[in-house]
């Protein structure tokens, strides 16, 4: 569970994305972003997810907002991913993961009775100043967009 909270400064963060191109976050100053952190690139959750905010990239481009995918897999999975899906929109890759620290969505999880470290699962909805305006943390993987769109009407 993140410990960041609604109005709080969305920390900064500079990584490399799906083409190998540098991303920053203040790179979208004055926009609205949608920052989604997911746990793996083409498992059925995430793959279901991302495949959500492509289906409703125009709605959500249209009401002002980026879409941008965070998760610890590196550049060439996310290529992969991006490709297989033809998603529209940015994956950071966080291979050294600074930002899901950074963001607290790095925790301890448990499958099966095994706990290890992951991605929790967590959508911030970033208002063109850097505030954290909205946090999903109880992700609907096949309707994600969807619980953007009601909170940002």
């Amino acid at each position: 569970m993140s410990t960041l909270k609604e109005g709080d400064k969305a920390p900064g963060f500079t990584a490399k994305d799906q083409n190998g191109n540098t991303v920053s976050l203040s790179d979208y100053k004055g926009k609205n972003v949608i920052l989604y952190f997911y746990p793996k690139d083409d498992t059925p959750g995430c793959t279901a997810e991302s495949c959500d905010f492509r289906d409703n990239y125009q709605s959500l481009l249209s009401k002002g907002y980026e879409v941008i995918g965070v998760s610890t897999d590196d550049e060439k999975s996310h290529k992969k991913f991006e490709t297989k899906y033809s998603l529209p929109f940015t994956l950071i890759a966080d291979n050294e993961k600074e930002i899901v620290e950074a963001y607290g969505v790095w925790v301890e999880k448990n499958m099966y009775g095994k706990q290890y470290m992951g991605t929790a699962r967590t959508t911030f909805i970033i208002n063109g100043d850097g505030i954290i305006v909205h946090l999903i943390s109880k992700v609907d993987t096949k309707n994600s967009s969807q619980q953007v769109l009601e909170l940002v009407k």
